[in-house]
């Protein structure tokens, strides 16, 4: 038996509720052949299409009746965490009902400390919410003081700072759950950003990366591997080039030099990779695999997926 955290990527989720709803059967599917072999899951999930697409609504509510409060952005990551968890939830507990496998599921509400000083917050750049054209964003950003960002050729999107995760707030939780026979789905969206002040934590705005987050989760609760889920059968070298090259394995070693290289997008593979690079060398006989959603049980076997591990 293996502990498994598995991050699952945009692919794994929809743009809408209606259409998570639909895409989540899916995803539960997979997520519950884990189980069926016998491992203990722990997972996560992005939030950048449905955190902007809260925060949004609040804003375009509020210019249309000044009534309607606009509602701070930790509180937009915490909804987000609540109404994708659900839908997870509810997919995977029918799932492992359909296969009568008797194992609780829970959501749990996380917050993530990071540091008020990271560099992060001078510059931006986490994508959330939806595609504009770029006479669009420029439009929006003069009319809200928002900043638009170019996202990998596909469009413009919102940025915002994208701090480093310190640690899990509530950790020990996670453990306790895992303990209980608890398939538990935790740090949604990389986690409710916090910063510690003299009263406490208090919430910031800003959206820390899953893959990140969960590398460090992964870590605090003594994980087997690392499985980042995506939308790519494999981890790629000159990517979309008609020289491209599909990666089985890749040494830490080769991951840092490809880095180097700019082999990788930022926000998109650049910190699947930095993040599986993380949690492999945290400890020894640990393993990350970068894999495409509906071939994540043959990726755990290594037939599928690039697997990132020290040599």
């Amino acid at each position: 038996m293996s502990r498994i955290v598995v991050a699952l990527g945009g692919n794994a989720l929809g743009n809408t509720p209606n259409e998570q709803i639909k895409i989540v059967k899916e995803t539960a599917k997979s997520m519950v052949d884990l189980v069926q072999n016998g491992d203990e899951l722990i997972i996560s999930h992005g939030n950048g299409p449905q955190v902007g697409m809260i925060n949004n609504s609040f804003i375009e509510a509020n210019k249309n009746n000044s009534k309607i409060p606009l509602m701070p952005f930790p509180e937009c990551g915490a909804m987000s965490q609540a109404y994708i968890g659900f839908h997870l939830q509810n997919a995977i507990l029918n799932e492992l009902k359909r296969r009568n496998i008797n194992k609780n599921v829970v959501t749990l509400i996380t917050q993530v400390e990071v540091s008020v000083n990271d560099e992060a917050f001078k510059n931006p750049t986490k994508p959330i919410g939806s595609f504009y054209s770029e006479s669009e964003a420029k439009k929006l950003s003069e009319e809200s003081n928002l900043v638009f960002k170019e996202d990998s050729g596909r469009g413009w999107r919102r940025v915002i700072a994208s701090p480093k995760p310190i640690r899990i707030i509530e950790q020990d939780i996670i453990k306790e759950l895992i303990y209980s026979n608890c398939i538990v789905i935790t740090i949604g969206g990389g986690g409710i950003p916090v910063i510690k002040t003299k009263d406490g934590f208090e919430g910031v705005a800003a959206v820390i990366d899953k893959d990140f987050a969960s590398a460090r989760l992964a870590e605090d609760v003594e994980a087997d591997c690392l499985m980042i889920l995506t939308a790519v059968e494999k981890v790629a070298i000159n990517y979309g080039k008609n020289n491209e090259e599909l990666l089985d394995e890749l040494s830490i070693e080769q991951a840092k030099k490809y880095i180097q290289e700019g082999q990788f997008a930022p926000g998109s593979m650049l910190p699947k990779v930095e993040a599986a690079i993380n949690f492999a060398t945290s400890s020894s006989n640990r393993k990350s695999i970068i894999a495409d959603l509906s071939n994540c049980k043959n990726a755990l076997c290594g037939l599928s997926g690039t697997i990132v591990k020290i040599k």
